[in-house]
């Protein structure tokens, strides 16, 4: 095999160690792996009705109902720390 399949086998273990380099990169990008994926959709699903929420309280005129979402984006909030506690928790304990 001459200096050609040298370069080859040169041209692959270069590709690998970077594709390597570039996983290395990922995971640190991206920190560390979340140990429960379902706490996070959790708080994401909060978040959202959270936004929601505050989107229907701007634009509703009547009191009652301003109260009624106040409520509901203050349960929310109470949830989301709930979640957020329980996640940290879960991370600290690895």
């Amino acid at each position: 095999m001459g200096d050609a399949g040298e370069g080859l086998i040169d041209a692959d273990s270069r590709i690998q160690e970077r594709l390597e380099e570039i996983e290395r990169e990922r995971t640190a990008k991206h920190g560390p792996a979340v140990r429960n994926p379902e706490l996070v959709r959790a708080l994401e699903s909060l978040r959202l009705a959270r936004t929601e929420l505050e989107r229907q309280l701007a634009a509703t005129t009547h009191e009652r109902r301003k109260a009624q979402i106040a409520q509901a984006i203050a349960e929310i909030d109470r949830r989301m720390a709930e979640t957020a506690a329980a996640q940290t928790a879960a991370v600290s304990s690895r």
